[in-house]
């Protein structure tokens, strides 16, 4: 009776601040439910971390996002529209081949103009548009994919590295219809990548949007703290949730623990936006099945550096977006962007900025070496390919052990075991980058689709 008086009530509770809870919990107060949120984390955003150091503004987690009808519509009801950067359009990307940086072919005559393509390679492509196929019955890797329609030399050379720029993933070992299900439903159902793809695009309704590569102007953090702003009190930071039961009128009684001390809550609505491996010892308290489909999700290990160079002591121009390293390259840097030349305010004035990446599923071992090593090891690499002259002026590296999840083979079994699951407790709802793409974008758009399906079932 006493714990009863003791608990509070809160209609929709979202447990995780990263950009998905963040979007639910705006999304669920915005329509007049009175949600509360929670992070066990001194700072909300999670991997968005924007932070100004010595005349560079460095992005620790994603460098961009690509814009959007939603993002932009987001951005305007929180009133910071007018901090958008977008980057320039024609800013062209790079792909390491044979020791020198390549044009990335990025449309169909780039493709079959290109060089770096060889003439067996265009004419698997050709042969797709003209011919058919059948996707395998069993879950395909992006790899083995890619080899049957097409040809080694597309793996190793565009879509290898392609995959670790998006997943920092392992194309053996990634599940295209997980990774890249638009591939798969097009092949199933035209027996055709180029025929499905242009028939998806065809069939979307609405103006066709030009792809944006944006920002903000005080980076990608201006998004985070604007929905911090917005959600006030309702958003507790080193708050952390210590266990969940359900109660016999179904409702969630969950207990949280923080500096100020204890607290119950009781709930209709439990937002778990927690990594899977948070997500699956919360669980497992409701039912330990969940533990594995939860645990079974891998997640790569990345390391960012960002580099800072005198302009004077960079011979390449750096006009463009950066490269990308097809691991035939033999190069532990997975690619790297060039922060100054896209965006204004990146670098102090006679600078440059240069973000790279380490590590990802093909090479673990590298999250493990010291900042040190790491910021020597990614000037050493990148040194050649830019004709760089000097060591940087500044440098800065950060860890991320579990960065990037891998949506590998069996990746969609999982995820229709916890959908299975969470059927069983009304009211629970999952939202992460394990579940519809790991890109801002991705995740945006899976919590405002959740906040909707609680907003039906609060209705209900």
């Amino acid at each position: 009776m006493l714990t009863a008086l003791l608990t509070r009530h809160v209609p929709a509770l979202v447990v995780g601040a990263g950009i998905s809870g963040l979007v639910c919990a705006y999304s669920l107060r915005k329509s007049g439910i009175a949600a509360q949120i929670v992070e066990a984390s001194p700072r909300p955003g999670g991997v968005i971390h924007s932070v100004p150091r010595d005349g560079f503004l460095l992005e620790l987690g994603p460098q961009s996002f690509s814009g959007s009808s939603v993002l932009r519509k987001l951005s305007a009801e929180l009133g910071i529209s007018d901090e958008r950067l977008l980057a320039p359009p024609q800013a062209p990307r790079y792909v390491l081949i044979d020791g020198k940086l390549q044009p990335a072919p990025l449309n169909p005559p780039a493709f079959f103009m290109s060089s770096m393509i060889d003439g067996a390679t265009k004419w698997s492509v050709l042969r797709d548009i003209f011919g058919k196929s059948i996707p395998p019955g069993a879950d395909e890797s992006v790899a083995a994919f890619v080899r049957r329609k097409f040809s080694p030399q597309l793996l190793d050379r565009l879509v290898g590295p392609f995959v670790s720029g998006v997943y920092a993933g392992d194309p053996e070992g990634l599940s295209v219809r997980s990774a890249f299900p638009q591939l798969y439903e097009a092949e199933k159902a035209s027996g055709s990548i180029v025929r499905g793809l242009w028939r998806l695009a065809k069939s979307k309704k609405g103006p066709r949007e030009r792809p944006t590569l944006e920002t903000f102007r005080e980076g990608n953090e201006t998004l985070v703290r604007a929905l911090a702003n917005d959600l006030g009190p309702a958003l507790l930071t080193e708050t952390r949730l210590t266990a969940i039961s359900r109660r016999e009128d179904g409702f969630f009684l969950v207990h949280l623990k923080n500096l100020a001390g204890e607290d119950s809550v009781s709930t209709k609505s439990l937002i778990l936006a927690t990594p899977t491996d948070v997500t699956g010892t919360l669980l497992s308290q409701l039912d330990p099945s969940f533990e594995t489909p939860l645990r079974s999700v891998d997640y790569a290990a990345v390391a960012v550096v960002s580099l800072g160079y005198r302009q004077q002591d960079v011979g390449h121009s750096l006009n463009g977006f950066g490269f990308l390293v097809p691991r035939s390259a033999g190069l532990r840097v997975l690619g790297s962007v060039w922060n100054s030349s896209l965006f204004p305010g990146r670098a102090q004035q006679g600078h440059a900025l240069l973000t790279s990446f380490v590590g990802g599923a093909t090479d673990p071992a590298a999250a493990k070496l010291n900042a040190d090593d790491l910021a020597g090891l990614v000037h050493r690499e990148i040194s050649p390919l830019l004709s760089v002259k000097r060591e940087p002026v500044f440098s800065n590296v950060t860890i991320w052990p579990r960065a990037l999840p891998q949506y590998n083979l069996g990746h969609g079994d999982r995820l229709a075991a916890l959908a299975k699951l969470c059927a069983r407790f009304p009211g629970l709802c999952l939202i992460g980058n394990y579940l519809r793409g790991p890109a801002i974008g991705s995740c945006v758009d899976q919590a405002l689709a959740v906040a909707e399906q609680v907003r039906n079932f609060a209705a209900a």
